[in-house]
């Protein structure tokens, strides 16, 4: 069998599903499903059967930052910026593989079905031994009628099948096709296959693998693909750092104007290295310091987002979640209630979780101590993880 690659499809806006809590602009296959964004279900699907470099994904331009927080720890290639159409961007991605590999077969999948399953990408490679193009398919069961003015006229069944991704193609056939009807409109790249004269073969697909449309559908999938989490764990982060020179200060991942700054190696931002040390707590692997020693110039004046993004990097290399992450701030100044909307959403996207599993809250001293004297600020955290049994 010759080489074989995917093409995940993740460049589209996600307009029918509006996330909660926010106005639709955040993409659904960037949404937390079961404590991972959607791409990231989608991309470990496929690693079971191709290698880290056989795997691409398109995506908007402007979701450069989402993505490597979702997937970029997972392959190699870099990610293809996608066109304003579907049919835009599997171009697009066809392309950008053809100059740099020459591969047999392709499996061109939606980033919008995250539950895929091996035995459906199984069947779509071992088809692409018999035909040009194969995809997925399930016999309709519902009972169907089409409305006809003020009645709805029943549709005979038996011959209606429900199509689904990944679909595979030989991969020149499939890139001529794009090229040739690049002019024309078609629901999937089969409809494509087939106006190019592609005999189709179609294997059997899966109930599970739904897809994403929905808000509705994201909780039909949660309970689909949640496995056993009852490993909880729980870890407690705290840091201080002093005020010294400067005009702002970083806390929790935002820039606030300040009278004075803070000292510290790095951006000295205590609320997302107190969360840091939380997480790391809460897996057993240390502390900050461990794997950021203040002694290392690399790390000096290094923004800290980079920190919390490495601690969940390795909740997820244990195959864990994180299901929850509290942080409070001690400090007479500055007011934090003006930005702790926004500081729960970048911790949030630094963790690719939801923001409603994210909590920042604020006291003071009342006047004792260090915070209470305005020398400096603290932070506190605490984090919840959920690790597969074992």
């Amino acid at each position: 069998m010759g080489e074989t690659v995917a093409l995940i499809v993740a460049a589209g806006r996600g307009e029918r599903a509006v996330k909660p809590g926010t106005k639709g602009e955040f993409p659904k296959q960037y949404w937390d499903l079961a404590g991972r964004p959607v791409l990231r279900h989608a991309v470990k699907a496929f690693l079971d059967q191709l290698s880290r470099d056989s795997v691409f994904v398109v995506i908007r331009p402007e979701h450069q930052a989402l993505y490597r927080s979702a997937v970029a720890d997972l392959i190699t290639a870099e990610p293809v910026s996608g066109g304003p159409a579907r049919q835009d961007s599997v171009r697009l991605g066809l392309e950008a593989i053809a100059g740099r590999l020459s591969p047999e077969k392709i499996l061109i999948d939606d980033a919008a079905r995250p539950l895929v399953s091996k035995a459906v990408i199984q069947r779509v490679i071992q088809g692409l031994d018999k035909a040009d193009a194969v995809a997925p398919m399930i016999q309709v069961s519902d009972t169907l009628r089409r409305r006809h003015q003020s009645a709805f006229e029943l549709l005979p069944r038996d011959d209606l099948f429900r199509t689904q991704t990944p679909q595979g193609f030989r991969f020149s056939a499939i890139l001529a096709a794009h090229h040739r009807f690049s002019g024309e409109s078609f629901t999937d790249d089969i409809a494509l296959a087939e106006r190019a004269g592609i005999p189709v073969l179609a294997v059997e697909g899966e109930e599970m693998n739904l897809k994403l449309t929905t808000a509705g559908d994201f909780e039909t999938a949660e309970r689909l693909a949640r496995p056993d989490f009852s490993d909880v764990r729980t870890g407690s982060g705290f840091d201080v750092h002093r005020f010294t020179g400067g005009d702002h200060i970083w806390l929790c991942g935002v820039r606030i104007p300040h009278e004075f700054g803070l000292e510290g190696h790095s951006d000295a931002d205590a609320g997302l290295h107190a969360l840091t040390d939380a997480l790391l707590g809460a897996i057993g692997e240390g502390d900050i310091g461990t794997h950021f020693p203040p002694s290392d110039e690399r790390w000096r004046g290094a923004p800290s987002h980079i920190f919390l993004h490495h601690a969940a990097s390795l909740v997820r290399k244990l195959g864990g979640v994180i299901a929850h992450g509290d942080v409070t701030i001690i400090c007479e100044r500055p007011k934090i209630s003006p930005h702790r909307e926004t500081m729960k959403q970048r911790i949030a996207d630094i963790l690719s979780i939801s923001p409603d599993r994210v909590s920042v809250k604020a006291t003071t001293t009342e006047g004792l101590g260090f915070t209470g004297r305005r020398e400096g600020i603290a932070a506190q955290a605490i984090a919840t993880v959920r690790l597969p049994v074992r």
